[in-house]
């Protein structure tokens, strides 16, 4: 086979995108004569879709040369930004600046709408969005999309317009920025955009929905995602940020053990070659799959190392020591990481400020973190956000001795949470769901509340929630159970109040408060007000 025929099968294998037969038979035709520059950027998008990054960085460079001896800026210019974003992507920022300087030098003056002018406003602006100043690159990805769109360039117009809703979701506008990446999806599904685009949408699209707690979209853009890896052979998953992604939406779903073989080849991938951003949410999602499952040396060792990589810890790490006893080290980290948090992580933050805050007794801060997160949930159309908040206040009514409000909110939860099809959290919710029950004199329902907890946890081996449930004692069921009105006399009583303060408060007579009191004692064999207070903080009435 002729070297101009290996050539022809390489272009086909390309265009059929078979990436790992492109790579290939690009390979043997240059072994046996110089490519042109347009194969040389082909070959180094196949290097770089079947991940041999080095090889693809070496191609770009030669694919520049070649385009400038051709005298050809643009399509010089053009090769330049792919590897300024893949040195970029790899850590590499002061050799992807000489890059990026040197394709602007060739960018024609007298043509400032041309393609490459715009992909070349790219670079700076993504730096700028990961810096945390979006309005600094917002007008960057705009220009960059409207030269896109008068260019007639979908490569460029998804990217500005990826940029720009990215933009407006760390701006606030969740619903403007939403909608921008559900108009680049488009062109991505009806395959109007170049491979390499399509997969950096993919990802960008499911982070945000990830970020803004669309869990929904998140699952579905996944699922797209892994059909489209799927349908071309060799192509490099896409690559190991996604896989965190996917292995987020995993551990959703109650695939713990799927979860975390994905987070551990993502960081196999993010770590060659070093210095890659994204290396550290992929330890920080090791670090929530082994708290979870109770491997608790592996998961501090996975957060510190996530922390060493420049990924925030908390509130995994500060739930890791709550789980281990060190309610002090907990509140310190999740005080910390409270008082520094962006918009978008908050949510997270404050859910793991309630849990902790709740633990130690302190009902008033965990109210207003729960209050906090309720405001965010009202002002974003985002049903993951409104479980949470309805989880977190729900658990604060409970400790504020309202089981019955309580357990409004937490069902409202439960049924948000199993829209998600997310197991884990609708145990965790039915644990709080009992503990109304019990608290309401149901110790029936109660009982079969942490049954079907029990059951997901032993499925998920959920060890620490399994300890927790355990812990939780067993309240009789049938006669000899208090009742409800029973139940709000004896919190009542547990604050210290007198029956006539008692009475006033429930609007009862002071002699129906003593008999109620009399059945307590009765029903709980105890012999005084204070055993019946220590009763009821062991039962978790309070």
């Amino acid at each position: 086979m002729g070297p101009t025929t290996v050539l022809g099968h390489a272009r086909a294998a390309f265009h059929a995108r078979d990436w790992t037969r492109a790579f290939d038979r690009f390979r043997a035709a240059d072994a046996h004569e110089p490519l042109t520059a347009d194969d040389l950027d082909l070959f180094a998008r196949s290097a770089y879709l079947v991940g041999r990054d080095d090889d693809c960085v070496t191609l770009y460079e030669l694919a520049f040369r070649a385009h400038v001896e051709a005298d050809d800026p643009e399509r010089a210019g053009r090769s330049a930004f792919w590897l300024c974003f893949l040195l970029m992507n790899r850590g590499e920022v002061a050799r992807a600046g000489g890059w990026l300087a040197r394709a602007q030098h060739l960018t024609e003056p007298g043509r400032p709408d041309c393609a490459t002018r715009g992909f070349l406003m790219l670079p700076a602006a993504v730096q700028d969005m990961h810096a945390n100043r979006p309005a600094d690159a917002l007008p960057a990805f705009t220009a960059a999309q409207e030269i896109g769109r008068s260019c007639c360039d979908a490569d460029l117009v998804a990217l500005g317009t990826l940029g720009l809703g990215q933009c407006r979701i760390l701006l606030g506008d969740v619903t403007g920025g939403l909608a921008a990446l559900d108009e680049v999806m488009v062109g991505v599904t009806l395959d109007e955009v170049s491979p390499v685009v399509a997969g950096l949408v993919y990802c960008a699209a499911i982070e945000a929905c990830q970020g803004t707690y669309q869990l929904q979209r998140a699952r579905e853009w996944t699922r797209a995602l892994g059909r489209w890896c799927d349908a071309q052979p060799g192509l490099v998953p896409f690559r190991g940020q996604c896989l965190v992604h996917r292995a987020e939406i995993l551990q959703l779903e109650g695939a713990w053990a799927e979860a975390m073989e994905l987070a551990r080849l993502a960081f196999r991938r993010l770590s060659d070659p070093p210095g890659q951003p994204a290396v550290g949410m992929a330890r920080y999602e090791q670090g929530e799959l082994h708290r979870l499952r109770g491997e608790f040396d592996e998961a501090e060792e996975a957060y510190r190392h996530a922390g060493r990589l420049g990924r925030e810890i908390q509130p995994g790490m500060a739930l890791l020591r709550l789980r281990q006893g060190d309610t002090d080290a907990a509140l310190a980290g999740i005080r910390r990481a409270l008082g520094e948090s962006s918009p978008l992580h908050r949510p997270r933050m404050l859910a793991g400020h309630v849990e902790i805050a709740l633990t130690v007794g302190d009902v008033a801060a965990a109210r207003r973190s729960a209050d906090e997160l309720a405001a965010l949930a009202r002002d974003q159309a985002a049903p993951a956000l409104s479980a949470m908040a309805e989880q977190v206040t729900g658990a604060v009514l409970l400790a504020e001795g309202a089981p019955r409000a309580a357990l409004e909110r937490l069902r409202r939860s439960c049924g948000l949470w199993r829209e998600f099809e997310a197991p884990y959290e609708c145990a965790r919710v039915r644990v709080l769901q009992g503990r109304c029950c019990d608290a309401l004199g149901d110790a029936e329902t109660a009982r079969l509340e942490y049954e079907a907890a029990a059951a997901t946890f032993r499925d998920l081996h959920a060890e620490p929630d399994l300890r927790d449930l355990a812990r939780i004692p067993a309240r009789p069921v049938g006669r000899g159970r208090l009742t409800p009105r029973e139940v709000e006399v004896l919190r009542a009583v547990a604050t210290g109040k007198t029956n006539r303060a008692v009475a006033r408060d429930l609007v009862l007579s002071e002699k129906t408060v003593a008999r109620h009191l009399s059945n307590i004692f009765t029903k709980l064999d105890v012999q005084s007000r204070a055993a019946a207070t220590a009763y009821a903080y062991e039962h978790h009435l309070l």
